[in-house]
């Protein structure tokens, strides 16, 4: 919708940064915004980020230029959401320590919830009302969930200041955890890339508007799935155990994506697609719970420097997508760097399972 109404004189390339930034700011203040939950705060920063948002939210409504939508929902949206995301992350360890993994699944499935409901409130309502009132209708949408997210969000465990500055270097001592940083900047360079040129890559082979636009709904609707289930299973086995296959199975998936050429393969793709992107952004810190010498006490700080550096992936995959589609034309091309960014994540997330546990078999 942007590139056809909003913005007809900016391409993909240039749109696909609205969305990478907007992507790479949801990971970005985890640095400061862990260390910032592992000494109390937690309350003010949510509230901040909360009137941030909505304020974001009402002038991307107003937006006409291609700059205003850049700053509105790409920055100003993007940053409120990475304060909003961290603490609400950190929080659950706090509540959750035997059945974390299921725990970290149902508070993904809010994120599948809104990723299925947004883009059918949208495409039924733009037609009828607009651009402008249907992000407004957005708006009310969001007011109501971060009010209760306002209300019963707390922390359980004390404030404690670990030592190391805001970035702490010695982190990087575990070379498990070094690892699995390097496998989330990777796996992020690819695994946003079917996700966000679904819609385009549908209506290229001759899928209706309105088909297509569902097609997005239902990958996210279908990660829910995943979440829920890889967290229920993680708690049983182990997350890497749990992240490794379905990360593989999101590799395969982008691979075969090009290759679906009718409406009922591309429901197929999506729906299997959703469900593994599902399951690892749901369990994507769950292994960091477990390295790091200084135990829980720096858990915000080591989860907030591992979505510092992956949102490195996070920014730059989708424009490296785009950019390559608008060389070659096509998206097999596409599908072949992002599928094998993914599929390199794996094999880097088998190492960091061996680094952690030492043994064939086990659970980790």
């Amino acid at each position: 919708y942007y590139e056809r109404v909003l913005l007809p004189d900016s391409g993909p390339s240039a749109i696909a940064w609205i969305g990478s930034t907007q992507y790479a700011l949801m990971f970005i203040p985890g640095l400061f915004i862990g260390q910032l939950f592992d000494l109390g705060y937690l309350k003010l920063p949510y509230f901040i980020a909360n009137y941030l948002l909505l304020i974001c939210v009402f002038l991307t409504a107003e937006c006409t230029q291609y700059w205003q939508f850049f700053l509105a929902q790409g920055l100003g949206g993007g940053l409120a959401s990475g304060i909003l995301f961290g603490p609400a992350v950190g929080v659950i360890r706090h509540w959750f320590s035997k059945r974390s993994g299921l725990a970290l699944g149902v508070f993904a499935v809010g994120s599948s919830i809104g990723g299925t409901i947004f883009p059918i409130v949208g495409q039924n309502l733009i037609p009828l009302v607009g651009f402008k009132w249907t992000v407004r209708v957005f708006r009310f949408i969001l007011l109501i969930a971060l009010g209760i997210g306002n209300i019963t969000i707390d922390r359980r465990l004390p404030p404690m200041n670990a030592l190391g500055g805001l970035f702490n270097w010695a982190a990087f001592r575990n070379p498990a955890y070094t690892v699995y940083c390097i496998a989330g900047i990777f796996c992020f360079l690819g695994i946003y890339t079917e996700m966000t040129y679904l819609f385009v890559y549908a209506t290229e082979i001759g899928v209706t508007n309105k088909f297509a636009f569902y097609l997005v709904a239902i990958a996210n609707a279908s990660s829910g799935i995943g979440r829920l289930s890889a967290g229920w299973l993680a708690d049983q086995v182990g997350p890497l155990n749990v992240i490794i296959p379905f990360t593989a199975a999101a590799g395969v998936i982008t691979l075969a994506w090009p290759f679906a050429t009718s409406q009922s393969s591309l429901i197929g793709v999506s729906v299997v697609y959703g469900i593994a992107l599902g399951a690892y952004v749901s369990l994507l810190i769950a292994p960091i719970f477990a390295m790091g010498e200084v135990g829980d006490s720096d858990v915000g700080r080591r989860t907030g420097m591992f979505l510092t550096v992956t949102a490195l992936g996070m920014l730059t995959g989708p424009l490296i997508s785009g950019a390559i589609n608008a060389r070659t034309g096509g998206f097999k091309e596409v599908a072949y760097y992002a599928g094998g960014a993914i599929l390199f994540s794996v094999l880097l997330l088998t190492i960091v399972r061996h680094l952690q546990l030492r043994r064939l078999f086990g659970k980790v």
